[in-house]
């Protein structure tokens, strides 16, 4: 019995991939790279930012400090936040109401940090409709390995076979798939690929579509 829905949420709850990009951009062209987007999708999108860091150090071969780094990615973030702001993603708050009004309990599962989700989230009163929350700090690995995944369900204490998963990424459709966590893919940037589409139990184009997958599998 489905008695959780676990919830991405950068480019599945907000739209935040975009910004993700152009922070990262400017961070690896100020080392005199170019950075395209096809560059991001492949590698970024569903990834903590301290794994995205390392890459970043280990690819193009540079030497900096992971720390400083994450603060001045945060400082960009901010800037083009405050810019252009933050959009909700179609069918958001029509699906929380939803899962609310039928008694699903609900949990964020994020690889940011706590302070983060809430600032980004805060603005649109999302956290009534949210029972819980776990953060890329909580656990030791970040997706694509399944542990935020397992801790939600831990948190709420459910078994993975009683929880449902919304991505938007390939590495959060892996973490899932290999959490033994039902996954439902609402593709942001990217569309996946044959091998994590395989993975997912549904592919929908906005998180409306959920919904009727709800109120067809209750």
């Amino acid at each position: 019995m489905l008695k959780v829905i676990i919830f991405d949420m950068d480019g599945l709850m907000v739209d935040t991939e975009m910004i993700s990009f152009q922070c990262f951009q400017d961070l690896i062209r100020s080392y005199g790279f170019d950075f395209t987007k096809e560059e991001y999708m492949k590698s970024y999108p569903g990834r903590s930012l301290q794994t995205s860091l390392r890459y970043i150090r280990d690819h193009y071969q540079l030497d900096f400090d992971i720390q400083e780094k994450m603060q001045l990615f945060k400082d960009l973030e901010e800037k083009y936040i405050n810019k252009d702001g933050v959009q909700l993603k179609k069918g958001l708050l029509p699906l929380l109401e939803y899962v609310k009004s039928h008694h699903y309990q609900t949990i964020i599962a994020t690889s940011s940090h706590f302070d983060r989700a809430i600032k980004i989230l805060g603005p649109y009163h999302i956290m009534p409709y949210i029972d819980n929350i776990v953060c890329g700090p909580e656990v030791q690995h970040s997706k694509p390995f399944p542990d935020i995944f397992l801790k939600a369900c831990e948190k709420l204490a459910v078994h993975p076979h009683e929880a449902l998963v919304l991505e938007d990424s390939e590495a959060g459709i892996q973490a899932a798939y290999d959490a033994h966590i039902p996954v439902i893919c609402i593709p942001d940037m990217k569309y996946p690929h044959d091998d994590y589409i395989k993975k997912a139990t549904r592919i929908y184009s906005s998180l409306e579509d959920v919904i009727s997958y709800l109120e067809n599998n209750s």
